[in-house]
């Protein structure tokens, strides 16, 4: 697949990397040489100094030869001229990435993809729906809903007390008569190895596990996991920035009692009114009087989203001594991730881990409607449809060839998500939610062309 990237900032070369990996052509654009340079001398890509909007650029790029155009710069305004003149040049399909997310409430009334734009993303409204969905769901360090929460992925690190540490996956099963979850993948605390667990692994004490569930199997997973579900409602945000300002307004429309502190006195003010439900308050987070002025141990949860992963980190440090039930911090470094649990954080949450697994599901074979990079695991969840002709249409799972370093975790069948187990036939128009690793991914993207 031929794919021009503009824009070699984070969220850029992230994509570059993590799309070099798998040896598609890239092409990466920008103005800054220095951000070419280290790219190129890191990646084995093809770099190109340039306007993105310049048409010239662009047939340099070869546009017209390309499957996919992403307009990730940090001007929105660059990155909606660039999919339109790449669509007019003959691209396949674009994605620009925005921070006005009007764009993206309005796309119904607005016909983006008549004016040459396929798919609007923004970082920042991703990351604040990720701090929503893991405040819902307090005892677990990472979520995604398929469907509408049809199927709910969630990630736990097993702590000693776990019922089923000690057990192999399909003893585990029989704990629950109706079985409401799948593990689908895990990690062994201390090593870099990820696992698709079959009904002979054993779990154990520190694993970092992902499963599938229903809304009903989530209350299970409490019980077998050994969490406690922890009910969130007052919230400490650290960070007036856009994603501390969607999530502080996302929240208080869930009733959560919001409380938003901002560093920059003109802006407090401008939040303070643009947030009339929350309590904003002008003051350095990093002050451990100031937040315990503010009742910081009387919070159930407290995020970090300010512009400095380390002051992040330290603040949410701050938080956990305080026994706060849950702590967010948003963080730019990937190398962080595998420090998280070890000191303590239960969740850290990265922009350019997110808008990639938004961007990922546009450049996966087969239709493709949702994808994800586990946080830290070397895994990829895809969901695909089924098509009426493909291989695995008809099929019960246990007759399938399917790679060993894969499995399904659900199904979504006319609206209502299933626990796929060995017996269960595919068929089409359904939706299969995968889990594989790098080197199963071309296997099973044939499977459901």
């Amino acid at each position: 697949m031929k794919i021009i990237i503009a824009g070699a900032g984070e969220v850029g070369f992230h994509l570059a990397k993590l799309l070099s990996y798998e040896s598609q052509d890239i092409t990466l654009i920008d103005t800054n040489k220095e951000s070419l340079n280290y790219a190129d001398s890191h990646l084995d890509i093809r770099v190109l100094k340039g306007d993105a909007t310049s048409i010239s650029v662009l047939n340099d790029a070869q546009v017209q030869n390309s499957n996919l155009v992403i307009g990730v710069t940090s001007s929105e305004t660059t990155n909606i001229t660039l999919c339109m003149l790449a669509k007019q040049l003959g691209c396949q399909r674009t994605i620009a990435r925005i921070s006005n997310t009007e764009f993206i409430d309005c796309k119904d009334s607005i016909k983006f993809d008549e004016l040459g734009i396929d798919e609007l993303i923004s970082p920042e409204e991703l990351a604040a729906t990720e701090i929503q969905l893991l405040l819902n769901k307090s005892a677990f360090n990472d979520t995604f809903e398929f469907e509408e929460g049809k199927l709910i992925m969630v990630g736990v690190s097993l702590p000693k007390a776990a019922p089923f540490v000690g057990n192999e996956v399909k003893e585990a099963a029989k704990i629950f008569p109706e079985l409401h979850f799948m593990p689908i993948a895990l990690k062994r605390a201390g090593t870099q190895y990820t696992v698709i667990p079959r009904g002979d692994t054993i779990f154990k004490e520190g694993d970092q596990v992902y499963f599938i569930t229903l809304k009903e199997g989530v209350d299970e997973l409490y019980k077998l996991t050994g969490k406690r579900k922890q009910d969130i409602k007052n919230v400490m945000i650290l960070g007036g920035s856009k994603v501390g300002f969607k999530a502080a307004r996302d929240l208080c429309l869930q009733k959560f009692n919001v409380k938003l502190i901002e560093k920059n006195k003109e802006k407090a003010f401008d939040l303070a009114d643009d947030l009339p439900a929350a309590l904003v308050i002008n003051g350095d987070g990093r002050n451990v009087e100031l937040l315990e002025e503010e009742s910081l141990a009387s919070m159930d949860a407290f995020v970090a989203v300010t512009g400095n992963s380390e002051t992040n980190i330290m603040s949410c440090l701050v938080a956990k001594s305080k026994n706060i039930k849950k702590t967010i911090a948003l963080v730019e470094n990937m190398d962080y991730f595998q420090l998280s649990h070890s000191i303590g954080i239960d969740t850290l949450i990265n922009k350019k881990l997110l808008a990639a697994n938004n961007i990922f599901k546009h450049i996966r074979k087969g239709e493709v409607v949702a994808s994800m990079r586990l946080n830290n695991l070397n895994a990829e969840i895809l969901e695909f449809i089924v098509k009426p002709k493909s291989r695995v249409t008809g099929k019960v799972i246990r007759e399938l060839d399917f790679p060993k370093m894969a499995s399904i975790g659900g199904v979504v069948r006319n609206g209502l998500g299933v626990i796929a187990l060995g017996g269960f036939q595919i068929e089409a128009g359904d939706r299969v939610v995968v889990c594989c690793l790098p080197e199963a991914i071309t296997k099973i993207e044939r499977l459901f062309l």
